[in-house]
């Protein structure tokens, strides 16, 4: 039974390094999953601190994961309609990966911000740049995040 529950952990484990890539899946929330389930269902035990503490980190970063695009949307100049298009573009760039998940947020949030700005191509250009370094930053955020409980997992359970 141990095994089953570790490999069921192990596959939240990497469904969470997915997630922090893919648009709709929270990567380190379900990443956390998996590093519970170790915790409460396995003989591997981690401390107290650890999981308070990795906890918060994902509660942060879930929440900046969204605060990140937004921000940087307002900041360049941009609205409702160039990060809608940001989600767009990422959800088309799904079919084109892995170049189209990078690609695709940035068209999307250029088209939203046209339709924004009314033609005015050099700002909509700056909106899909912000929108841009928003989701990069998130997305590197949940990969780190979602990367250090998959590690630490594989290094408390075998060594």
């Amino acid at each position: 039974m141990i095994t089953l529950i570790t490999i069921i952990a192990f596959a939240l484990l990497f469904l969470g390094i997915l997630g922090s890539i893919i648009p709709g899946l929270p990567g380190p929330p379900i990443s956390y999953a998996g590093v519970l389930l170790i915790h409460f269902f396995t003989d591997t035990q981690f401390s107290n601190s650890f999981l308070w503490s990795w906890g918060i980190v994902v509660a942060l970063v879930f929440v900046l994961d969204y605060s990140l695009q937004a921000w940087g949307v307002k900041k360049f100049g941009g609205g409702r309609k160039a990060t809608l298009g940001t989600f767009a573009g990422l959800f088309a760039g799904l079919l084109f990966p892995p170049v189209g998940l990078l690609i695709g947020p940035f068209v999307g949030a250029f088209l939203g911000a046209l339709l924004e700005v009314k033609g005015d191509n050099n700002r909509a250009l700056k909106v899909a740049i912000g929108s841009f370094i928003g989701f990069i930053t998130g997305t590197v955020l949940k990969l780190g995040v979602s990367a250090v409980l998959l590690s630490y997992s594989i290094y408390y359970i075998w060594f």
